[in-house]
């Protein structure tokens, strides 16, 4: 099983702040949809007011969001990607029976911003441009399939779900530190994570020095018997 990090949604650089933390609650905020790129607006999808106060009115409900992935109703997920990111998941091997955990750039009130796991996804297929299911995910709306973002888009399909709380466990960020500097478990520093080769990313004693930039991490989590039990466990904090 490999385990990929995926970082989404709202930062300094996309949307312009971090996501909200609602009543208890992650509400991961989309990026903005590229120009002449198809989107939903942002009042759509109830965010009106969210939207607004994390791009300091740069953004509001009549602006269009690129709405993925897309967490739906019966259970499952539709996450789109392309480009290098889409590449260097390949390059890494990733496809069915592997997981996305995806996490992003957070604020409770007027607490320190920090990254945490939001949502999941566990790939049961990935429709490319050219499969027949593709028109159907086109006449669901799901932006990677209503227009190539690049030659090899890709839309990464199945079993999904967001955090309904903010469980200290899925924080990455160290309480105290920069954002980029996430806590990890002893797993993760045995199998190694793309774009973290370098020894000084690794701080020891669970410490992890993260990169600036970038979007998929893949880490080969194997037959870990830890790996697979944190795993788990993050499941289960987000039902």
């Amino acid at each position: 099983m490999k385990v990929v990090l995926s970082r989404k949604g709202f930062d300094s650089s996309s949307g312009g702040g971090p996501s909200p933390i609602v009543d208890g609650a992650p509400v991961s905020l989309p990026i903005p949809a590229g120009k002449g790129m198809p989107g939903v607006s942002y009042a759509s999808l109830g965010l009106s007011g969210h939207v607004r106060t994390a791009s300091g009115g740069k953004l509001t409900g009549r602006s269009k969001a690129h709405a993925d992935p897309a967490f739906m109703d019966d259970g499952t997920c539709r996450f789109g990607q392309c480009g290098a990111a889409q590449t260097h998941l390949e390059n890494q091997g990733v496809g069915a029976g592997d997981l996305f955990l995806f996490f992003g750039f957070f604020r409770e009130g007027k607490e320190r911003a920090h990254h945490r796991i939001f949502g999941w996804l566990w790939v049961e297929e990935v429709i490319r441009h050219g499969d027949p299911a593709m028109v159907q995910l086109a006449e669901l709306g799901h932006p990677h399939a209503l227009a190539a973002h690049a030659g090899n888009d890709a839309i990464w399909v199945g079993r999904g779900a967001t955090a309904h709380s903010s469980h200290p466990e899925l924080r990455l960020s160290v309480e105290g530190g920069p954002p980029s500097l996430w806590r990890v478990p002893a797993w993760l520093e045995r199998s190694g994570l793309s774009y973290h080769d370098k020894a000084e990313c690794w701080r020891g004693n669970g410490m992890l020095q993260s990169v600036a930039r970038g979007q998929e991490f893949v880490a080969d989590a194997g037959e870990d018997d830890e790996a697979h039990e944190w795993v788990h466990r993050m499941l289960a904090l987000m039902p």
